[in-house]
Formats: structure tokens, C-alpha cells, sequence
């Protein structure tokens, strides 16, 4: 098992490092309201052929197309099928069965006419010019979309509203999920003020750790909680040992630098969290740390300049946490710049943008940078960020690169 890395690493290596190291996450089975977000940690296979029978498309009438040969547009009425009931049984090629969207083709019938085809008077059906009926028009097929056994979600899939609903189909009234992580967000700093307190000239407001629930809240996440410690050894240790013992997740924001009052690396270590990597070859975020600790729980120690924590939360800690919860599919989303960026250091650069459409529908990743790392309110009205490759270099209009979204 890799151990601490020494020096800088590259945010491919960071990656790398986090899924390898990250423990996976427990299995729980959950009633199926209470699954969207989650990920999916079992095969589900059709229970029955999809649809379960010959489904009527549309409202009108079931008939036998045989019935209208030689030009006949009239048939009598013989009864009425809704949805949910058993299939009647057509008497004769010269009645037509009134149906419903969603009911059993009724027996002997092979066509459906819209209701806007058809004028139906005293219990006569009477075609509309210029209508036409085919065999097999407006049915859906028996087993056309899946058949029985067939697999229908597979292990690792992030559960949505599209899923949820072939999960119902399929009869599912509880799946097996992972377990949400318990998380908690830690801020650190004697200078941090909680937003509505009175504050002084040399003190700032507590944001960052607002920032990251809110983050974490977006994508589902639901058992968090924070806390605020002071640049102090013995508080650090105290509280840090006690959610060491009782979380998954450990998301802190600030005292990972080179201070003197950077004091969070340490203190992890007198805790027994085994360092993975300190320093990643990006801007904003490189003092990023990321270690683990006695019981498995994964500690992300993020930089405290604002837009350093919500990059580094975007582009690893969320991620990582899917990964840990099972997520096997995870697709990189790419887009084109709408301006050239010049890229001076030679390290990874995250450059905030915001994503806009043109008149042919293409989307364009506008750059909006910030005024450093400090420099949360310029992120306001953005989308992300993109990731372009160390420099020197200046990517030009069109480069193609990877966006993470808030």
C-alpha cells in the first residue's frame, strides 16, 4: 500500500491515491423513497416482460383491422376497457372495443384507432377521411422494451429519478444502497466569525464551511454536521480524537500550509491518521493533504483561502466519496473554452468559468477568473471550473478540457 508521498504530486496521481486508499463504504438496504441520490449496490433484473402484455398507446378504439375491408368505416360499439381491467374478448370483426391509454389489447383485436379519427354516435364507431388503420398501429408489444430477467440496473449506478422508477418496475420495494457517510466539516482559525456574531476590523466570517455543506447537500448528501476549532494544540486534539472515532468523512478547511499556526498536519499524525499526500501541482488548492485515519475514516484537509476549498472539494472529495460509496461509472465532463487562457506556472490550473450556450446550442466554458484564491465573491454567477495542463502555454479558443461543476 503506498504510503506518504513526498513533494507535489499531480491532481491524475491524487486521484489515484484517494480511490486506492479511501475504505468502501457499508451496505444498507433501504426502502426505495429513500434511495434517490444513492448508489446502487446490487444487479436489478426485470421481473416481467416490459410492457407485461399488448399495451394500448392511445385513447380510442380496439378493433379487427379484418372488419374495415372493402371500405367499411362503421362498427358497432360492443363495450368499454380501462386500464387495469382483464382483456375482453372481441365478439365479431364487425364491433370495436372503446379503450383506454395503458389497457390490455382486448382478445381478437389487432389495431387502434385514435379517438380523433372517429365519430362515435348512439354506439357506432364511424371513421373519419382520412383515416387509416394498419394491423399493429398504436400497440405497444409485449416485451418490446425488456424481457423478463433481463438487467435492468447494474451495481455502482447513482440512483436518479429515471432509475428509481425501473427499480419500481421491477417490484423493488427496498434496494441495497451504500450506506451515506457521516461527515463533518471542520473550520480552523482564531480569526473566524459565524455570519450574524459581531465581528472586528481584524477578524473574517466563518464561510468556508457553509460553502462545503452546501456542496455536499447539492449532491444528496445528508448526514452531515460542522464544527469550528481554534488554532489550538490541545482543542485540535481533544475534538479531532472524538471525530476520528465517530465519522466517515473528515472535511477540513484551513491549516494545512506552511504557518506556524498551520498546525492541523501535525495534530492528525499525534492522532495516528496515516498520511497519504500533502502538496498537489495545481493552482488554487496545492497544500491540499489527504490521509487516513485508525478506523478507516478519510480526512480531506483542504487550504482556507475559499476558492482553493471549494475547487479541491469539487474536483476530489466529492468524487472520492462516490467512489467509496460504490459509483463505478463516473464520466468526465468535457467542454470547449470560449476564450483563450494563458496558463503561466507549471502546474495544473482550475479556472473558474461559467457555461453558456450559443445560437446553435453549443456550450462554451466562459473563463472568469478571480482575483486569487481568496476571491470567493468572484465565483458568484459561475458553473465550475475547467482544468487545463501545466504551463507555460496559452490554450487558445476551442481547447477542449475537463469541467468540474460546483
Amino acid at each position: 500500500m503506498p504510503g506518504y508521498t513526498p513533494g507535489m504530486i499531480s491532481p491524475a496521481e491524487a486521484d489515484a491515491l484517494i480511490g486506492q486508499q479511501f475504505t468502501c463504504l457499508p451496505i444498507e438496504s433501504l426502502p426505495l423513497v429513500q434511495c434517490t441520490g444513492a448508489v446502487l449496490r446490487e444487479h436489478v433484473y426485470a421481473e416481467r416482460d416490459q410492457p407485461p402484455f399488448d399495451r394500448v398507446a392511445m385513447d380510442g378504439i380496439a378493433l379487427d383491422s379484418s372488419g374495415l375491408r372493402g371500405g367499411k368505416t362503421t362498427l358497432r360499439i360492443q363495450a368499454m376497457q380501462a386500464a387495469g381491467e382483464p382483456p375482453l374478448k372481441l365478439e365479431t370483426a364487425h364491433y370495436a372495443i372503446e379503450i383506454m391509454t395503458g389497457a390490455v389489447l382486448p382478445t381478437g383485436c389487432d389495431t387502434v384507432v385514435p379517438i380523433e379519427q372517429i365519430d362515435v354516435h348512439d354506439g357506432i364507431a364511424t371513421l373519419k377521411e382520412p383515416a387509416r388503420v394498419t394491423a399493429g398501429q398504436n400497440i405497444h408489444r409485449r416485451g418490446s422494451d425488456t424481457t423478463q430477467g433481463a438487467l435492468l440496473l447494474s451495481s455502482g449506478m447513482l440512483l436518479g429519478a429515471p432509475e428509481i422508477s425501473v427499480a419500481a418496475s421491477a417490484g423493488m420495494a427496498r434496494i441495497r444502497v451504500s450506506a451515506q457517510p457521516t461527515i463533518l466539516v471542520v473550520s480552523t482559525g482564531n480569526e473566524l466569525i459565524e455570519p450574524g456574531d459581531p465581528i472586528e476590523a481584524h477578524q473574517v466570517r466563518r464561510s468556508n464551511a457553509y460553502g462545503i455543506v452546501s456542496g455536499l447537500r447539492r449532491r444528496g448528501f445528508q448526514r452531515l454536521a460542522d464544527d469550528h476549532l481554534p488554532d489550538d494544540l490541545d482543542v485540535l486534539r481533544r475534538r479531532l480524537r472524538v471525530h476520528l472515532d465517530t465519522h466517515d468523512v473528515l472535511i477540513l478547511s484551513g491549516g494545512v500550509s506552511m504557518g506556524q499556526l498551520d498546525l492541523v498536519p501535525r495534530v492528525l499524525a499525534e492522532l495516528g491518521v496515516r498520511p497519504i499526500f500533502h502538496k498537489i501541482a495545481q493552482r488554487p488548492g496545492k497544500p491540499m493533504w489527504f490521509g487516513i485515519g485508525p478506523t478507516g475514516t478519510a480526512v480531506f484537509a483542504l487550504p482556507g483561502n475559499p476558492v482553493s476549498t471549494l475547487v479541491c472539494l469539487a474536483r476530489y472529495v466529492i468524487p472520492g466519496v462516490y467512489a467509496a460509496m460504490g459509483e463505478t461509472v463516473r464520466s468526465v465532463e468535457k467542454i470547449a473554452i470560449a476564450a483563450p487562457i494563458e496558463v503561466k506556472v507549471p502546474m495544473t490550473s482550475f479556472i473558474p468559468v461559467r457555461v453558456q450556450g450559443d445560437e446553435w446550442g453549443r456550450l462554451w466554458a466562459h473563463p472568469c477568473p478571480t482575483n486569487g484564491s481568496g476571491d470567493f465573491s468572484s465565483l458568484t454567477g459561475t458553473d465550475g471550473f475547467v482544468e487545463l495542463p501545466p504551463g507555460p502555454n496559452t490554450y487558445a479558443k476551442g481547447f477542449v478540457t475537463r469541467l468540474c461543476r460546483w
